[in-house]
């Protein structure tokens, strides 16, 4: 399968993940995955992506807790604007062999590899899609909440509902919340 997805998200800082999982099933949060993921993240030491366009290449394991399917997909996930939302626009397609994949990368010249284990917890509430994450600590220490939403009035509606601390809102990506703690 094969497909390209706009994503419009913002990353919730500093969060309790149990207090926020409560107030989503209390105001009829729907879950809708549990997941443990394994996210390796591809580049090249000569030729790094960042320097031709603002984007990373991921390998993401998924295996879906609740509903007992395993899926391996390969993205570049781009990012288009950085301003009140994070946009970006990504290209998944699912891959049978990880390691031919990467093997195949590899001979291209893209010879940085970084794995990262992350729970994910997904919750749909008023149209938007709402993941807790929680890294292993090599890749990062803290959990945090992505919200996804489908334009920008929807966000103020969960921000308002989850009352969040709008210093908590970040648009960074993964790779640059781990650049601010020094884990790059």
């Amino acid at each position: 399968m094969v497909f390209m997805v706009k994503e419009l998200e913002i990353k919730v800082l500093n969060i309790d993940i149990d207090e926020i999982e409560n107030k989503l099933k209390n105001l009829g949060a729907r879950l809708i995955s549990k997941e443990l993921q394994i996210n390796t993240l591809i580049d090249s030491s000569e030729r790094p992506i960042k320097s031709y366009v603002d984007a990373y290449l991921r390998i993401r394991e998924s295996k879906d807790l609740l509903n007992d399917v395993e899926t391996t997909t390969f993205t570049m996930k781009k990012n288009l604007n950085n301003k009140v939302l994070r946009e970006n626009a990504e290209y998944n397609t699912t891959i049978e062999s990880k390691d031919i994949l990467l093997q195949i990368l590899k001979e291209l010249g893209f010879d940085k590899v970084s794995i990262g284990h992350k729970e994910r917890t997904s919750y749909e509430l008023k149209g938007s899609k709402i993941d807790l994450d929680i890294w292993d600590k090599d890749t990062y220490p803290n959990p945090y909440m992505e919200i996804e939403v489908q334009d920008e009035s929807e966000l103020e509606k969960i921000i308002e509902l989850l009352d969040l601390p709008r210093e908590n809102i970040s648009t960074k990506s993964i790779v640059e919340l781990r650049r601010v703690l020094n884990l790059e």
